[in-house]
């Protein structure tokens, strides 16, 4: 993965099968009820993924209603294809969305605009797509001050293998701040943009597989040799045991920023 949050086809069946019930699978319902989905609409999912916010969509908006997941990345779609074919999905940026202007009732992204190349133009283009009346719904991750897993796994990393590895795991956190993410969807031309903290959870079956989502689907796909991946685990199994439960699992906070504007 790059800083554009870019994954291999093989780091996307990763992403797929560990980060979606760990981190992501909480989170569509609560997206889409923020959107206020109705049955008949016709919704774009822009960062789409593997599709799990564009299937909870078209359940929304069924029957009658239309749905297509927009992604940069080839490999999460190739996943989302098979899980959904019923879905339309394009390949696209964020910031040039091949759409008419006003030609959905609304627009949703789930954790893709901390990576998107120019965040204020991506915003501009969602918003350029929705019709009057329609809605924007945005989610992004809160910032690691408010994450202790991550901002634990941060420090450990910096201290293993430097500041620069380290970043690669803060930006997924970067848009963490209610004032300054309002700010950039108001710069967007998005009017009267509302910003509230949701509480959420991560959880992974072990340390292990928290830190293998982690080097082999996330941020820090393909960043880590064999020897330094055994190194992190080795470490994080001792530095991080407090995030480990009586069963083994490893909990802790992962809330979410869910930012809603309503086109006049």
């Amino acid at each position: 993965m790059n800083d554009a949050g870019q994954v291999t086809a093989t780091a996307a069946e990763v992403y797929d099968e560990f980060f979606l019930p760990a981190l992501f699978a909480a989170w569509p319902p609560r997206v889409v009820a923020a959107a206020a989905l109705r049955p008949g609409q016709r919704v774009v999912d822009v960062a789409c993924g593997t599709g799990v916010l564009a299937a909870e969509a078209a359940r929304a908006t069924s029957p009658g209603g239309y749905i297509v997941g927009v992604d940069v990345n080839p490999g999460m779609l190739a996943v989302a294809r098979r899980k959904a074919p019923d879905i339309d999905w394009l390949e696209a940026p964020a910031e040039a969305l091949p759409f008419e202007a006003e030609s959905f009732d609304a627009a949703v992204s789930q954790f893709g605009l901390m990576f998107f190349e120019d965040k204020q133009a991506a915003t501009a283009e969602m918003w350029r797509v929705i019709r009057p009346g329609g809605r924007l719904t945005i989610a992004v991750w809160d910032s690691l001050e408010h994450t202790p897993g991550y901002s634990a796994v941060t420090s450990l990393l910096a201290r293993l293998f430097g500041d620069d590895v380290a970043a690669l795991l803060q930006s997924p956190y970067s848009l963490g701040n209610e004032g300054a993410l309002g700010a950039l969807l108001e710069r967007a031309g998005v009017s009267d943009p509302k910003v509230r903290r949701v509480p959420g959870e991560a959880c992974f079956p072990s340390i292990r597989a928290w830190m293998h989502s982690d080097v082999r689907g996330w941020t820090l796909a393909d960043r880590l040799d064999d020897e330094q991946y055994e190194r992190l685990v080795a470490q994080a199994e001792v530095e991080l045991n407090r995030f480990v439960t009586t069963d083994g699992s490893v909990r802790f906070a992962h809330p979410a920023l869910i930012v809603t504007a309503q086109k006049s």
